[in-house]
């Protein structure tokens, strides 16, 4: 690559200007180019309907901001050798992202067919919105970005999340008016509470108010100025303010705001690093108002479009039909100057061409983005962290010792997040070695406060999720616990980062990056004390009905096998893991060699605590969750009482996976394997941790799936006992005890006096929590029996 020119005192501001304003004429450019052009890039003909794509999508209005933004920070980072990402939460805006690319040379190395000529540039044209091509949102494809952008209101954590251990990383981040609406973004202001200026890089927010969303204005640019540095200040932001419509005007001020806001940056972080802090110190965010749709068509059939909401998506329609809009558009591309800005091969001119950084200093081509940089985990061994068998224990109480000293061996690379339930969920050993991450002023009262901890909790899943992707995007490790039913408020994003994930399977250049992983304790069975509106197992049929490519959810049944599940997730790249596992005292089953070999194999037999070893198999009971497998075990032991040769089997699963097919998910397990493990043809009494429709959903194709019976979640939950929330939904021992006795063809003549037994257990049941508060004594005494 032919070196790039070097700013010097020689050159005038005014030469700067100008390099500047013909590389973000030739971004817009390339930009409309893409929305609507199929041939004649170049406009080496007059612009006829059949060069005009015949569907036109795209976003147009939040382009402008983004390719000036882009020209912008190019031109500080040739300056001051800045080492820099840019997350865009209008992420419609690719086409300006793919320009920028294009032009910097990033997308023409990576792509090779979209070559920086004129077939290249028909390429980039061509594949914009289009079968077989690209998204006009800014996917895994795009060189540079770590942000899909799809979904508006995550760009701002997933930037601060980036910044996060980064100390030499400066994340630019532009976010939308529009977006600036979400509630996720709205929270996202908190960055600064949680930042440390001496151990993580920066966050420069661009908030760009170019005043309209899709039909309506926007809330932020409607604030009078004031009011809107007011609500950044009190959020520990100093607004620093860009406006105009006059393009070299704008160039001007925005070149001057950006020095600035680096210069506040750096003496932010300098003052850190010798240890002095003061209150009044604000990181600077950046407020770009400028006109949407700018350098675009000001009027469309009469109506104002430059500078209105009408410039939010395509500009001008009907193209192909209207020869007066066909006109209009190639006036527009032809304001541009386009062939002062590329060769006749439709390679960059010179006057824009090396007006970029080299190597990996570009944005679109730093190697932080695309997973290049990673830091592989230092992990403890998990055996070191086991529960006896036959004892009762805390399951994330044992995972919080590992989970320690986990952190002591990977002190800049792995990060915990939660919503402020860190110790309550039992992981509190990990306070012993790091603080909870606080920058606002600590009072005598607080607790495990530190600057530079290393746990995050604020009362946001959007925040801890946000982050907890920017670090992972970026190339480290963390986990994130929460309860349960509270999950599902991420749904979204975590759809989003599973098709990110799934995308960027198929991206050579991108490096496969650590996993998401889920912690989901506090669940359903066990918010007895919290009542309905804590209880709520669906998270899990949200993840499984993602790519199975990138999806897994495992329900370990005690200590140990959470320890190994955990720490296999910890290792794994390039997929969401949820691990389901309570937090209060429950039993032990399996060693650490028993639990190891369990978990590999995703789900088994469980012989120890089968009766049916010698063959002649009655009933299957099958079971997925801790609570579920302990009221499996204890139905056992009813029936054995009541039916002491009873032949049952039992089958525990961990991995959700394993019960698809092999051709649906890559843990399937063959129809042979799986026969041999629940039978052909024998009833299967299944005790699952969730909603009981997505084991029949995952085993439908499956031999025997008639005889197939699933005990769950209905839904029915309120404060009561333990034991109680599993009568209501009828996963108790006695409704599954029951359910396997009405299956066994042998007892036919016996089951109504076997129902009556088990109905009256029941009824003792119901009788005696509303008489005393908890559950019967046979019910909280019950241990569990090996029968080998």
């Amino acid at each position: 690559m032919t070196a790039q020119p070097q700013l010097t005192e020689t050159r005038s501001v005014t030469d700067t200007m100008r390099r500047i304003d013909a590389w973000w004429r030739a971004a817009n450019f390339l930009s409309v180019g893409q929305i609507y052009l199929m041939d004649n890039p170049l406009l080496r003909v007059p612009l006829q309907p059949e060069h005009v794509k015949p569907r036109l999508l795209g976003h147009w209005g939040t382009v402008p901001g983004i390719t000036l933004t882009y020209a912008h920070l190019n031109h500080l980072i040739m300056r001051d050798d800045v080492n820099a990402l840019l997350v865009t939460g209008p992420g419609h805006g690719a086409a300006g992202l793919n320009a920028a690319a294009w032009l910097e040379g990033t997308y023409s190395e990576l792509y090779p067919h979209v070559s920086q000529d004129e077939a290249g540039m028909r390429e980039l044209f061509r594949q914009f919105s289009f079968p077989g091509g690209v998204p006009s949102h800014a996917s895994a494809h795009l060189p540079g970005s770590i942000h899909e952008g799809g979904e508006l209101g995550y760009s701002l954590a997933h930037a601060t999340g980036a910044a996060l251990d980064n100390p030499e990383l400066i994340v630019a981040c532009v976010i939308g008016d529009g977006e600036a609406e979400t509630g996720p973004l709205a929270t996202s202001w908190h960055a600064p509470a949680f930042l440390n200026p001496a151990t993580d890089g920066a966050v420069l927010p661009i908030l760009h108010l170019n005043g309209y969303k899709i039909a309506n204005p926007t809330v932020l640019s409607r604030l009078p100025k004031d009011d809107l540095a007011a609500m950044l200040r009190g959020h520990g932001w100093r607004a620093v303010e860009v406006s105009g419509s006059d393009p070299f005007e704008v160039h001007e001020a925005y070149a001057e705001a950006l020095a600035q806001c680096l210069a506040d940056i750096r003496q932010i972080q300098g003052d850190a690093h010798r240890g002095i802090r003061s209150r009044a110190t604000a990181w600077p965010v950046l407020v770009l108002r400028t006109p949407k749709g700018w350098t675009g068509p000001r009027t469309v059939g009469g109506r104002q479009v430059e500078g209105s909401w009408r410039s939010h998506q395509v500009p001008i329609t009907d193209i192909r039909s209207d020869p007066h809009r066909l006109a209009q558009l190639e006036s527009w591309l032809r304001s541009y100057q386009p062939g002062e800005l590329f060769e006749t091969d439709g390679a960059p001119a010179p006057l824009v061409r090396y007006w970029h950084p080299l190597g990996a200093r570009r944005m679109s081509a730093n190697p932080i983005a695309h997973g290049q940089v990673q830091r592989d985990l230092n992990l403890p061994d998990w055996r070191r962290y086991t529960v006896d068998v036959g004892k009762t224990a805390e399951s994330t109480r044992a995972l919080g010792g590992y989970l320690r000293d986990a952190m002591v061996l990977n002190v800049d690379s792995l990060l915990y997040f939660a919503p402020d339930e860190h110790a309550s969920n039992r992981l509190g050993d990990v306070l012993d070695v790091t603080g909870r991450r606080w920058q606002l002023p600590i009072e005598p009262n607080d607790e495990h406060l530190a600057r530079d901890g290393r746990v995050f909790e604020v009362l946001s899943e959007h925040l801890c999720q946000g982050w907890l992707e920017g670090y992972l995007l970026t190339g480290r490790h963390g986990l994130l616990s929460s309860y349960e039913a509270f999950t599902h408020i991420v749904d979204s994003m975590v759809a989003q980062h599973a098709k990110w994930l799934h995308t960027s399977m198929d991206i050579p250049w991108r490096r496969p990056v650590p996993s998401l992983n889920y912690l989901l304790t506090s669940h359903v069975w066990r918010q007895d004390h919290n009542g309905a509106s804590h209880q709520d197992p669906g998270f899990i049929d949200h993840v499984l009905s993602k790519r199975p490519e990138v999806a897994r959810v495992y329900l370990p049944p005690d200590a140990n096998s959470l320890l190994t599940v955990a720490d296999h997730c910890l290792r794994t790249r390039g997929l969401v893991n949820v691990i389901v596992a309570g937090k209060q005292p429950a039993h032990q089953y399996l060693t650490a060699d028993e639990a190891r070999a369990h978990c590999e194999q995703g789900l088994g037999v469980w012989s120890w605590a089968s009766t049916d070893i010698d063959g002649g198999t009655d009933v299957v009971l099958a079971c997925a969750g801790d609570v579920p497998t302990q009221e499996t075990l204890a139905a056992k032991d009813v029936l054995l009482e009541l039916v002491p040769d009873l032949r049952i089997r039992v089958v525990n699963v961990v991995d959700l996976g394993r019960l698809f097919s092999p051709e649906q998910h890559p843990h399937g397990i063959s129809d042979r394997e799986y026969g041999e493990i629940f039978t052909r043809d024998k009833p299967v009494i299944f005790a699952f941790h969730g909603y009981p429709w997505l084991i029949h959903r995952l085993a439908y194709r499956r031999p025997g799936h008639d005889n197939l019976h699933v005990w769950g979640f209905h839904d029915y939950g309120t404060t009561t006992t333990p034991f109680d929330m599993c009568v209501l939904n009828e996963l108790d021992r006695y409704h599954l005890a029951l359910a396997a006795l009405e299956r066994v063809p042998r007892l036919d003549g016996r089951i109504g006096h076997l129902r009556q037994e088990l109905l009256g257990r029941l009824a003792k049941h119901h009788d005696y929590i509303r008489r005393t508060g908890e559950d019967l004594p046979e019910i909280r005494d019950w241990k569990p029996r090996r029968t080998e």
